[in-house]
């Protein structure tokens, strides 16, 4: 078992569903202490917790216990929330390296060539980002991965969105 990643989902889900360390810890009736340490991949929750901690975050046991990753039907779980940090790892590219920098500008030059788009334009509003994160799931979508629509709707704002990756998820199912 991957504690880090284990601790990451749970943090991951916890933020999606509005909540604290603080509150998460008062509905289980255990310390925030005691939560941090969950997500920061110190300790796993106790047994006793499991299915309650469960419910509240609105997850299955064996997705909490592979960090969010499960095999269904064969097909490997795309997680959104790897996808956001694809994109946000691509800009720190420019940030750490310099957006001077040939490897950062041909990275970007090579994206809007195959795309036909402007990457760092689409990068600068939360709108347009949902439109690469969409794209990026869809992709993985068609080659035979599958995404939580869970995930898909706690992290995205803009519901076409959702229900384009519905609608492919759907069709590549099965």
């Amino acid at each position: 078992m991957d504690l880090i990643r284990i601790g990451g989902y749970i943090q991951h889900l916890r933020k999606a569903a509005g909540l604290t360390q603080k509150q998460l810890a008062e509905r289980l009736g255990v310390t925030f202490q005691a939560v941090s340490k969950w997500e920061t991949g110190e300790t796993l929750p106790d047994a006793s917790l499991l299915l309650p901690l469960c419910e509240q975050l609105n997850t299955t046991a064996d997705k909490l216990l592979n960090g969010g990753s499960v095999v269904l039907a064969g097909r490997r779980l795309l997680r959104v929330e790897d996808v956001v940090i694809a994109f946000e790892n691509m800009e720190d590219v420019g940030k750490y390296l310099g957006e001077d920098s040939d490897f950062f500008t041909g990275m970007v030059e090579g994206i809007n060539r195959k795309m036909d788009i402007d990457l760092l334009s689409y990068l600068s509003r939360r709108e347009t980002r949902e439109v690469l994160w969409a794209e990026a799931l869809i992709q993985g979508l068609l080659s035979g991965r599958t995404v939580d629509m869970d995930e898909v709707e706690a992290t995205f704002t803009n519901k076409k969105m959702v229900e384009q990756i519905r609608r492919y998820r759907d069709k590549t199912a099965g």
